[in-house]
């Protein structure tokens, strides 16, 4: 017998955060991605973008359309998406690879402009600042003990904002850092956190 929300055996008998079990596509996600750091500015605003849409869904249904969402968002490049005219708007608004919800849509748009006018470097500089200090955290045993947002989760919320982003609320700016490999909250026993915890 396991507790409820601990680590869970797969069917090649390693332990995993249970949600890394659900279905193919999520056991790969979490394997090979989720909290692996991720640098790069147009990286990161392709997870924070992705982040945004996923707010109110499933992150199964955002994952099974990444590879339309960056058909359709010239593969999250900034300066690209910066450039978009209201015609690449009704283009998204009637492409059936994405998640057409006008506000997120409107939101990636002003996102990368605003981004697109800082410097290179500043929005993985911005991001990896909230980074907690891992020797402050002890490894989660169950999905209860991983939290929704975090005070450095909240700071990156506010701080976003303060400088025009939109969508980046403190829990979709908490599910970036889980992501993105600022804070690792793969369970104790999983076995996608044992390689680095042993190096």
């Amino acid at each position: 017998m396991t507790a409820e929300g601990t680590a869970l055996p797969g069917p090649d008998g390693r332990l995993r955060c249970p949600w890394g079990l659900s279905t193919e596509d999520y056991t790969a996600y979490h394997d090979t991605e989720w909290g692996r750091p991720v640098h790069g500015d147009d990286a990161l605003f392709e997870r924070l973008s992705l982040e945004a849409f996923q707010s109110g869904l499933s992150w199964l249904t955002i994952l099974r359309r990444r590879e339309g969402f960056r058909a359709a968002f010239a593969g999250f490049r900034i300066a690209e998406v910066a450039e978009f005219t209201d015609a690449d708007r009704e283009r998204l608004l009637a492409d059936p690879g994405i998640i057409r919800n006008r506000a997120k849509i409107d939101a990636t748009i002003a996102n990368a402009r605003v981004a697109a006018g800082w410097e290179p470097g500043e929005l993985d500089a911005l991001v990896w600042s909230h980074a907690p200090d891992p020797s402050a955290r002890r490894a989660p045993r169950t999905l209860a003990e991983v939290p929704a947002i975090t005070p450095e989760s909240t700071a990156l919320s506010k701080e976003l904002k303060r400088r025009g982003f939109r969508f980046t609320g403190p829990t979709t700016a908490y599910a970036l850092m889980q992501a993105c490999g600022l804070v690792d909250d793969h369970l104790a026993d999983c076995c996608a956190r044992a390689p680095r915890a042993a190096g």
